[in-house]
């Protein structure tokens, strides 16, 4: 989670594929990635975020208490998983974002774009914003983040 000066969060809206009209609500999440082997959990963040983003000036905040998880649902394992994972379990962290807006790049160098654009939302405002099958994950990230909210 990358929290502004005022307390609000980054989102970006996802690229590509075949979206469905009656879910365009729900292509927009916080960014987010995998571990690399022998990663450290708040290197990968950086990282990811620092590959989907742009974004290098943060401080962290705070991490989150315990591990998340969600199932993919089987629409989605059969047209993009391969069936390789059925699901995700992700470690958040809250980073304050220190630097100035024209540091956003949502297409660095050496990167493929995964937004198309981005904005800052209210925390309370991610879990609706989500895709259904991540909500309860966004659910208890806003609750593990939301003393950090403007």
């Amino acid at each position: 989670m990358l929290l502004n000066r005022d307390g609000l969060v980054f989102v970006g809206k996802r690229r590509g594929g075949q979206h469905d009209p009656d879910k365009m609500d729900y292509l927009w999440q916080m960014p987010q990635g995998g571990i690399d082997r022998n990663e450290d959990p708040l290197a990968a963040a950086k990282r990811e975020l620092i590959e989907e983003t742009g974004v290098r000036s943060v401080e962290l905040l705070a991490e989150a208490p315990e591990w998340y998880c969600y199932d993919f649902p089987p629409e989605v394992l059969a047209r993009t998983r391969s069936g390789k994972f059925a699901g995700q379990t992700q470690l958040w962290f809250a980073f304050r974002f220190t630097g100035d807006e024209s540091e956003i790049d949502l297409a660095p160098p050496g990167h493929k774009p995964e937004f198309s654009e981005w904005r800052w939302a209210r925390m309370s405002e991610l879990p609706g914003m989500i895709v259904p099958f991540k909500r309860s994950v966004y659910d208890k990230v806003v609750r593990a983040f939301a003393h950090l909210a403007g």
